[in-house]
């Protein structure tokens, strides 16, 4: 129903903008036409690259006006300005680790002509700002509800790091405490490091004391989403029901190991139309508005498609009529905390080779909603920003973060692969993507398929980077590594590349000093790989079943066991449903839902079971390829085949009972994918603050959902998805009208728009939509056109 209706409100906005209107747009230079398709891609052909870039701004910022504003008091450091003193912490965090190298280097690292098109990009979303604040009762509903208005951007801003997939700080820290709790060879036995054993020694001086204390505070703070309370509302259209908004408002919990992607290309000899193909599903939060859009960009030396995140210009995924090329992450560790001893008669002042060095310095005024400006001290160690000090014990603690090196700017170096036309172009534009570390695939119109490993690594030639060292220059950076002799492959033996960010560095590879120890299980790579490695042609319709699939190795793996397992009462029940199951997480699939309470109880059992207590604040969780080596293995941890038994046993068990409170003891009624047991409804930040007269309709779902966080159709691992792929796209190389995409849940971020939620059907039920390329399809299917025009 939402989708015949999302149908017809686009039919009656596209009579309101019919082919052939135009707008006056101060600041373009030259018409530029916009075609935009049902689905809400915007097509921009200019006839200059600075009227393209200018235009896909103004068009970004009209459909994502509230994300930008909210993007922008993030970059800048000015959330307090709005939200009070308890965002305090984020600006100092923000203002602390901003970049501040020479900006013009800066913007034309991403491309040669960076700076000028960063600030077409700039001009043309402070257009679109412009335009919107003469009209304020016109504003999307999030900034009345605010009472805030939408202010102008600066070059700086697209620049801004606070978005990106950074680093493993968080966890370097976790490990670092853990050693200290019950050792480093406890911490190896339970943690899955590979395909290399790290050293996970503690310096001297750094112990549980040293480590103890809110050390990172600043840095999550910067990192952390934005949220809303009821007192930011405008009382006229606060919610009265303020349990319901507190409810609402609370933060769905993330998990941290279903974050991740797939890719693969495949070679002409794989395909049955002979001609290769790049498949890509980066995973993310799910949430409203999406992180992905999707734009067409075409003047003279430009014509991509595909989608990127919408803050900043070009596309980061997608295909340029020649080549196609999609990411997923390569894990690279990229910070590093220090600890320095401190001067007691100057805290300012850190030892470093034996000497006294002086800490720069730099101070900052944050304006506070409600408070006096606050002045922050922010201050530096060579090595970077210092996050946090302890006078007692005379101790500083800095990181080092090789993404405020200029080119750390999430993603935009894409701009050079926009206009790749050969292999070798496409891994020289490669060698400026520092940020995040990413396996990057292409395949392209002459049937070449590629990988190349990307993002700046660090040379550790004397520790692992895993947990915290003296910053007394025992523990340096030797450079960098250069992007190019990363691991990477042309069009290998298998007519086919994919990867999943799992470990996927050859063994014949020799710069391990910049290779890093921790990397998702591998499970989905390893389903990928078995699909398309079954020696048989396949089709885009196997590409989007595999996009999609929903078969489960870990389940594959378990249940097997579970045969010799004797069960009795309702245990035995739910064994009998593995019976001729396929091991495919299918919403409707009551084997499914059994098959996930049971996977999840033997998580959380064993961490009970394996972790010691002073250490579990620490080890949140096990991966579980770690725990099913010990299932095969039981002599390792279990201590014997039988004691692994009761242990599977006993987690059955617990899981069966835990359906039954969650869902009753009907087992007919325990189906994957219902509300209360795996399904997708997507909350609105400001849902349950806002009165429903103003936030009707904000909120999507619920819808089913199948799968988890371990099938390449990746829905994370909570029950309410969180996580996963609500962008992707195949695009089979030369065939480029028949190129495959989504993007839920809508283009627009604006609840009033018909293209907010207009994907979001679609994209619940696996399903995908046209993603034209030709300008004879556009134009044929297009819903609307406009066309801007100088002022």
């Amino acid at each position: 129903m939402r989708l015949l209706l999302s149908i017809f409100i686009i039919l009656f906005y596209s009579c309101k903008e019919s082919p052939g209107n135009s707008v006056r747009v101060p600041g373009i230079g030259q018409s530029v036409e916009v075609f935009r398709d049902p689905y809400g891609i915007n097509h921009i052909y200019a006839g200059n690259e600075s009227d393209l870039f200018f235009a896909q701004g103004y068009l970004a910022a009209k459909d994502r006006l509230f994300q930008f504003e909210i993007w922008r008091r993030q970059a800048t450091g000015t959330v307090a300005e709005i939200l009070g003193k308890r965002e305090l912490k984020r600006d100092i965090g923000t203002r602390l680790f901003k970049f501040r190298g020479d900006p013009e280097a800066e913007f034309n690292y991403y491309h040669e002509r960076g700076s000028a098109i960063i600030r077409s990009f700039t001009d043309g979303v402070n257009a679109y700002i412009e335009k919107a604040r003469q009209h304020p009762d016109r504003l999307p509903p999030e900034f009345r509800a605010l009472g805030i208005m939408p202010e102008k951007w600066t070059p700086e801003v697209v620049i801004s790091r606070h978005q990106g997939l950074l680093g493993n700080i968080e966890q370097e820290l976790a490990t670092g405490r853990a050693v200290a709790s019950i050792g480093e060879e406890k911490v190896k036995s339970l943690m899955w490091f590979h395909p290399r054993q790290p050293d996970l020694t503690l310096g001297a001086g750094i112990d549980s004391a040293s480590l103890s204390e809110n050390i990172l505070e600043l840095y999550k703070a910067y990192k952390k989403p934005v949220s809303f309370h009821e007192v930011d509302i405008v009382e006229a259209y606060r919610e009265t029901a303020i349990e319901a908004a507190l409810l609402n408002s609370t933060p769905q919990k993330m998990d941290s190991l279903a974050l991740g992607s797939n890719n693969w290309v495949a070679g002409p000899k794989l395909m049955s139309n002979r001609k290769a193909l790049m498949a890509n599903d980066p995973h993310r939060a799910v949430a409203v508005p999406s992180l992905r859009y999707m734009v067409h960009l075409s003047a003279p030396g430009w014509d991509v498609i595909g989608g990127g995140e919408p803050l900043i210009p070009g596309v980061s995924i997608g295909h340029n009529g020649i080549g196609a090329w999609g990411l997923t992450v390569f894990r690279t560790d990229v910070e590093d905390l220090l600890v320095y001893e401190t001067n007691p008669g100057n805290p300012n002042q850190y030892n470093y080779q034996g000497e006294w060095m002086d800490m720069e310095v730099i101070r900052e005024t944050i304006r506070v909603k409600g408070e006096l400006p606050h002045v922050a001290e922010l201050k530096y160690t060579h090595h970077g920003p210092v996050v946090y000090e302890d006078p007692k014990r005379s101790k500083a603690y800095a990181l080092r973060c090789a993404w405020l090196e200029p080119g750390g700017a999430p993603y935009l170096a894409s701009l050079r692969m926009d206009q790749a036309k050969t292999w070798e172009e496409f891994r020289e534009a490669c060698n400026y993507s520092h940020i995040p570390g990413e396996n990057m695939v292409w395949a392209d119109s002459v049937g070449n398929i590629g990988w190349q490993a990307v993002g700046i690594a660090p040379v550790r030639k004397n520790f692992s980077g895993l947990v915290p060292v003296p910053g007394d220059g025992r523990y340096e950076w030797d450079g960098y590594l250069p992007i190019v002799e990363k691991p990477h492959s042309l069009n290998p033996a298998s007519g086919f590349i994919a990867t999943a960010n799992q470990n996927v560095t050859p063994q014949e590879y020799t710069r391990w000093d910049a290779i890093g120890y921790s990397w998702s299980d591998a499970f989905r790579g390893q389903r990928i790989e078995e699909v398309l490695g079954r020696g048989r042609k396949l089709g885009l319709e196997d590409m989007k079943a595999l996009q999609a699939d929903y078969l489960s190795i870990p389940a594959r793996t378990l249940i097997p066991y579970l045969k010799e397992v004797e069960m009795d009462g309702p245990a035995a029940a739910g064994k009998g449903y593995f019976k001729d199951w396929d091991y495919t997480l299918s919403p409707n699939s009551i084997a499914a839902a059994i098959y996930v309470a049971w996977e999840n109880e033997i998580k959380n059992q064993a961490r009970l079971n394996f972790v010691p207590q002073e250490a579990r604040e620490y080890i949140r969780s096990l991966q579980l390829e770690r725990i099913l080596q010990w299932v095969r293995d039981p002599e390792v941890m279990f201590g014997s085949p039988a004691s692994r038994d009761a242990f599977l046993k006993e987690t059955f068990e617990a899981g069966i009972r835990g359906l039954t409170q969650r869902l009753g003891p009907d087992m007919g009624q325990w189906e994957y994918g219902q509300k209360d047991f795996k399904h997708i409804e997507i909350t609105h930040p400001l849902s349950g603050l806002v009165a429903d007269s103003l936030s009707r309709g904000w909120d999507l779902g619920p819808l089913p959902r199948g799968g988890n966080g371990y099938t390449p159709g990746s829905t994370g691992n909570s029950y309410n998805q969180a996580s996963g792929a609500t962008f992707r796209v195949i695009v089979p190389v030369g065939d480029w009208d028949r190129a495959l995409g989504i993007n839920s849940p809508g283009q627009s971020g604006d609840p009033e728009s018909p293209y907010y939620a207009n994907l979001f059907e679609l994209w619940a039920e696996d399903r995908y939509f046209p993603l034209y390329y030709s300008r004879d399809s556009i134009v044929k299917y297009a819903d609307s056109k406009h066309v801007m025009l100088p002022r």
